[in-house]
């Protein structure tokens, strides 16, 4: 099994993932929320781009979600927090989906033959799924505004961890980094997360909890995947 890693979103062309599987990561907090949506039972997760198409699908039945610069969208029923998505709150509903960096890597990566959703909830569970599923992956990090995340990269070093512990492979060199950072700092992870400009973001505006969530290891047995335009879990 090959690994590659791309280290931001920006740095993924449409030629590098045609015919693929891809994981998709933004761990603080996209793709930690659509896990966890996804494991409390929504019907699925639509992600969108612009908060104008969010609009679109406005009705009772739909909840809008997501965030700018880290706060709740005006006249959105959710923010980005995970801790929102409760069972209560999401069981049996839809959830149309934007975000700053998440939901356009889940939308770039719409040229992949299968495109899943990984985060620190569901790393063991999706290692296992692509393990056995046999292909090579592309692991795509969001990153920030474009940007190289710390906190994406300790996601896909944890993800690749799971997979190694399962099966040899053969990972690109950036990949290898990724596996052996995380592999080092898994003992005490915020030491190392703390270095992540993202995470001081996120910390100033009042996040904490969001993080420490997020970044709870192998609580949610779930694989959602992206197909037809929504997110929904993969039947196991």
């Amino acid at each position: 099994m090959k690994i590659k890693l791309f280290p931001t979103l920006n740095s993924v062309e449409e030629e590098d993932l045609k015919g693929t599987t891809a994981v998709v990561i933004d761990v603080l907090r996209a793709t930690s929320v659509i896990t966890t949506a996804v494991y409390n039972g929504c019907l699925d997760v639509v992600p969108v781009l612009e908060i104008e198409d969010a609009l679109t699908y406005k009705n009772e039945e739909v909840l809008l979600g997501g965030e700018r610069r880290g706060f709740k969208i005006e006249g959105f029923d959710l923010s980005n927090s995970p801790l929102e998505y409760n069972r209560q709150n999401v069981e049996g509903k839809r959830i149309v989906f934007t975000t700053s960096n998440g939901t356009r890597a889940i939308i770039k990566a719409k040229y992949c033959d299968t495109i899943l959703i990984g985060s620190m909830l569901n790393a063991k569970y999706l290692a296992d799924f692509v393990v056995k599923n046999g292909s090579d992956i592309n692991i795509i990090c969001s990153g920030t505004d474009g940007n190289f995340s710390i906190d994406d990269f300790l996601c896909a070093g944890k993800i690749i961890y799971e997979i190694n512990k399962l099966k040899e492979t053969d990972m690109t060199d950036f990949a290898t980094l990724a596996y052996l950072t995380y592999m080092n700092n898994r003992e005490n992870i915020f030491e190392y997360l703390k270095y992540a400009s993202h995470y001081k973001y996120m910390m100033s505006i009042g996040l904490e909890e969001d993080i420490k969530y997020c970044f709870k290891e192998d609580i949610l047995d779930v694989v959602p995947y992206f197909k037809d335009g929504s997110i929904k879990k993969y039947p196991l």
